[in-house]
């Protein structure tokens, strides 16, 4: 009999490529006894995997349920979640980390010894807003979520500043912060050469208005390259953006690479570039992985006025933010660009890699399982450690 706490992490992911979910299974396999419950195969390092089976993620909800505003049976009918609580009856872990809002009541059904820690990786009542049938509909089943679950956590950690004050704001509690900071990697920065190597990496997504960064490219007349490594999230937008790319001679599209390529991928190019327009709240308040992949790679970062984002490069010297969100203004930018200038830039982003690593953020996470651990008797307290019990919800809640 293993005398390590066990620890299920639940995520309606693959996560096994699933950067952030990945990064707290790396994180607590060598401490406890790791199950996890998502789509995909089993990652690496866990004592168990409970697949969700891949045809539930595109089964849509119960429509009738969710305009009867019945959430109680939406939840529990929802194809992935009926079939998790089918795997998981009669079982009991020591702690529970539930990845997003949606897992969260799952989990305290779970009645783990310890508790559950939820990790809010969006200020998800607002994941959508911009599309007026799912604010009118599916918002409200979410904040229900938030309300009659979520705030029954534990504890919470979230990935930005704006988002944590958001759910203090409307919900009752307050996360701690946990950035998608990337793994940190021993690299040195190759001088800029000419001309400027960009690069971007990451979902192709509508509301990420990536055709700016094919617009600024083609106004600016700069001596720059712009490499765009894509993720099919949207196939019509991607295609639509790869027809657009062929009509500018320095724009390449390719295929995404995996996460675990993505670092040595970075560092063949000199500047990691994110124009994010604020068309929702978790736009504007976005602190993305990509940020921090282009510190690993040693690169310059080029952000348009995102506050979480323009706080990061402003106070590291790590690159330069433009003045608005247009392509014009993001072409005056690259107009302005010049290898030593990206040089000093990427000297910051090298003497800053370690502190905006993900092995600094992560002391989030390891606080609030740790803690939640030792409540339950598993494992020493630590004397920086707080009680959970003092500040969180009850961690008793059943999935209604």
């Amino acid at each position: 009999m293993t005398a390590r706490p066990s620890l299920l992490i639940v995520s309606f992911s693959p996560i096994a490529s699933d950067a952030r979910v990945l990064k707290q299974v790396r994180l607590f396999a060598g401490r406890y006894d790791v199950t996890t419950l998502g789509y995909g195969p089993r990652p690496d390092g866990v004592v168990e995997h409970l697949q969700v089976p891949g045809e539930l993620a595109s089964r849509p909800p119960h429509p009738r349920l969710l305009v009867a505003r019945a959430y109680s049976l939406l939840y529990r009918r929802t194809p992935e979640v009926a079939w998790a609580r089918a795997a998981l009856r009669g079982r009991r872990w020591d702690v529970v980390l539930a990845d997003d809002v949606e897992t969260v009541p799952l989990a305290l059904a779970t009645k783990p010894r310890g508790g559950v820690h939820a990790d809010l990786h969006e200020f998800s009542p607002r994941l959508h807003e911009e599309n007026a049938g799912w604010a009118r509909w599916v918002r409200p089943y979410i904040v229900w979520m938030c309300r009659r679950h979520v705030r029954r956590a534990d504890s919470w950690t979230t990935v930005s500043g704006g988002l944590a004050r958001e759910y203090e704001k409307d919900f009752g509690f307050r996360p701690t912060l946990v950035t998608n900071a990337a793994p940190y990697v021993e690299a040195e920065p190759h001088p800029t050469g000419s001309p400027v190597r960009l690069v971007h990496s990451g979902a192709c997504l509508r509301n990420r208005h990536l055709d700016v960064l094919v617009d600024a490219v083609e106004r600016s007349g700069a001596d720059v390259e712009l490499h765009l490594y894509l993720t099919p999230n949207d196939p019509g937008h991607l295609a639509e953006l790869a027809a657009r790319a062929e009509q500018v001679a320095n724009v390449v599209v390719h295929a995404p690479v995996p996460y675990d390529e993505l670092a040595a991928t970075l560092r063949g190019y000199d500047v990691g570039v994110h124009v994010l327009p604020p068309v929702s709240f978790n736009n504007a308040w976005a602190l993305p992985n990509k940020i921090f992949d282009y510190v690993q790679a040693r690169l310059g970062v080029v952000v348009g006025p995102s506050p979480e984002m323009a706080e990061v490069v402003r106070s590291t010297g790590i690159g330069t933010v433009t003045a608005d969100f247009s392509a014009t203004a993001l072409a005056e930018t690259l107009r302005e660009l010049n290898p030593r200038q990206v040089d000093a830039w990427r000297a910051a982003s090298h003497a800053h890699a370690r502190e905006l690593s993900a092995e600094e953020q992560e002391h989030g996470w390891a606080d609030a399982v740790d803690a939640l651990a030792a409540r339950a008797g598993l494992i020493p307290a630590r004397a920086e450690d707080p009680d959970p019990g003092t500040t969180a919800g009850s961690g008793t809640g059943g999935c209604a």
